[in-house]
């Protein structure tokens, strides 16, 4: 009875101390997030105290450190957007077919085979990526297209594109199988073909899942650094020429971090403005995440 009672006082103090650690842990996450909000906030009201957020917003020409100064953050915006948008669609339709090629038609063995082999790619370092599309990507571009700058946003977008690759095919091959295979078995019963099944069935029934991997993927080639600040260049421009140099909000934070620029000064805290404008980029997307996994989510007994 005695060692009963000692063993249920000991789990129940090993409860309360993994409590304390998630807990702790959770909050350190929450304080840190805090903590980034407000430093960024902070700074830059210090530089929208210099200049107008219409101006900021609207303006089409970004020259921080040239006379007369511009501070239109369009052309860092057009970067970043023209990168993610060729980014999608290179990792999209690849993801997604690799997704239902895993998911319906690979043996057990293939797909334990393939899919830690693609997760590989995560873990590449993104300056490696970057240094591909120069040595790599770049020259094939020129092979086909001799217009082709050194640095250009195609071969930024590409590899890119071979970086956020693993995240669709994992995260919607983990969706694919949670679909209940009863839905399979039914449509195979009514006469269609296995990819007729796959792309009328599966695909709308896992949805959900697809569409958050497909948000996850773009967010997370919208805050890529090393690839495209290597791959790009850094010419900040409203141009919508994949072939040309661009600058996007990321390689423009590095290029100023390299510490050339004062401390304290109005071109110093344009990175903590970018970096805010970067940050409600990347929220909003998640919040669509949410809104769309919410609304196309399915659930089945």
């Amino acid at each position: 009875m005695t060692q009963n009672l000692r063993a249920r006082r000991r789990l129940v103090i090993q409860e309360r101390v993994v409590s304390t650690l998630l807990l702790g842990c959770g909050v350190i996450s929450i304080l840190t997030t805090i903590g980034i909000v407000v430093v960024l906030l902070t700074q830059s009201l210090g530089f929208f105290a210099e200049v107008s957020p219409v101006e900021f917003l609207t303006g089409t020409r970004w020259s921080p450190g040239l006379i007369p100064q511009s501070f239109g953050v369009l052309p860092l915006v057009n970067g970043t957007l023209l990168i993610a948008a060729g980014a999608s669609v290179v990792a999209i339709p690849i993801g997604l077919a690799t997704a239902i090629y895993l998911s319906e038609y690979a043996s057990t063995r293939v797909r334990r085979t393939v899919k830690p082999i693609l997760e590989i790619l995560a873990g590449i370092p993104t300056v490696v990526y970057g240094y591909l599309g120069i040595t790599l990507v770049t020259p094939v571009l020129r092979t086909v297209f001799p217009q082709t700058q050194i640095f250009n946003a195609a071969s930024a977008a590409i590899v890119v594109g071979i970086m956020i690759l693993p995240m669709i095919s994992s995260l919607s091959e983990d969706a694919l199988s949670a679909v209940p295979r009863s839905l399979r078995e039914a449509g195979h019963a009514l006469g269609a073909t296995r990819f007729e099944v796959s792309t009328r069935v599966v695909v709308p029934a896992a949805l959900s899942g697809i569409s958050a991997s497909f948000i996850l993927a773009i967010s997370r080639a919208i805050g890529e650094t090393m690839a495209v600040t290597i791959a790009a260049g850094m010419q900040p421009k409203m141009s919508l020429n994949l072939l040309e140099s661009i600058e996007t909000m990321t390689a423009y934070i590095v290029q100023v971090s390299l510490g050339d620029t004062p401390y304290g000064s109005l071109e110093y805290r344009t990175i903590f403005a970018v970096g805010l404008l970067l940050f409600l980029i990347t929220l909003a997307m998640n919040l669509l995440r949410q809104r769309i996994t919410r609304r196309f989510r399915e659930v089945y007994e």
